[in-house]
């Protein structure tokens, strides 16, 4: 094998957990597979993959080279997608990465007609709500809500989401229904925050055409949106998200709105990704894609 096909083999291993399956993959046997990282190990001098009997890992020297593996296969094939003539027809792996909520509600109910347009583009979908360092770690588009704060990054808006400020019965029952929000100072709250360990994401309202913040105490901090309004479920606190994301427990009485009166700010969205990243074929294409989605749910955003 080649030095570039021993890169895209070692990066199907560290993906796939395991050289039969990536060997297959490639359709080349597990020897040879075997054979080429050995020979990789013995070239760089240090070794890549931890192997057990049914899995296989990279070591942390084997990490940051898949890391840099990733990129540099991303750019070979980014400078060839730019001069082929099929450029209308991207082709290649694309990583992306966003909330699992966002992943199962909007993205993936819709993603069979996106293999449809585009068959030759390999999607890797990555899940959760950390911060990504897109160009360490090999990603080519994150999505995430909230104000971008890298300004290293292009940012394409997605959606403005409507945002509501609900709670549980039993946690009302316990503490009151807030009817003005001057009243919120008797409340407790459900903490969300980002990665970095900041706790910065307060309650927000249109008061008397007045954008008002209202920090409140909470016992119960998270980072995750799956449990932030899991906290609200179990009578934790308060809390503001999006309304797509909390349909079916408004519907169902599970979680209540307040201080419906009081217009909760739009929460933006944006596709984030670096650069140099611009012109990628397969980049751009899912980046539309992907936003006439959020265009068909939530509207242009302004």
């Amino acid at each position: 094998m080649d030095r570039l096909d021993t890169l895209q083999l070692f990066t199907r291993i560290v993906e796939q957990n395991r050289f039969s399956r990536a060997a297959d993959l490639l359709g080349i046997p597990r020897a040879t597979a075997t054979h080429a990282i050995k020979a990789l190990e013995t070239r760089l001098g240090t070794r890549l993959l931890e192997r057990t009997t049914r899995h296989v890992r990279p070591t942390l020297d084997g990490q940051a080279y898949y890391e840099r593996c990733v990129q540099v296969l991303s750019d070979l094939d980014d400078a060839e997608a730019v001069f082929r003539q099929g450029a209308s027809s991207p082709r290649g792996v694309l990583r992306v990465d966003m909330s699992g909520t966002h992943a199962t509600r909007v993205v993936l109910p819709r993603i069979g007609e996106f293999h449809t347009l585009y068959p030759e583009v390999e999607l890797v979908l990555s899940s959760g709500d950390r911060l990504v360092d897109l160009v360490r770690e090999g990603v080519d588009c994150v999505i995430r809500a909230g104000a971008p704060r890298d300004q290293s990054l292009v940012a394409r808006r997605l959606a403005l989401m409507p945002q509501a400020i609900v709670a549980s019965p039993d946690y009302l029952a316990a503490h009151g229904t807030p009817r003005h929000p001057d009243e919120l100072a008797a409340h407790q709250v459900v903490g969300f925050f980002a990665s970095s360990g900041g706790l910065d994401y307060p309650l927000e309202l249109d008061v008397d055409g007045e954008a008002r913040r209202f920090d409140l105490p909470g016992w119960l901090s998270v980072n995750d949106a799956e449990n932030y309004v899991l906290g609200a479920l179990r009578g934790c606190g308060l809390i503001q998200v999006p309304r797509f994301h909390i349909e079916q427990e408004l519907a169902d009485g599970r979680l209540v709105e307040v201080l419906k009166q009081w217009r909760s700010p739009d929460f933006p969205l944006s596709a984030l990704y670096p650069y140099r990243r611009q012109l990628s074929p397969r980049l751009r294409v899912f980046v539309d894609w992907i936003a006439g989605l959020y265009r068909e749910r939530f509207g242009a955003p302004a």
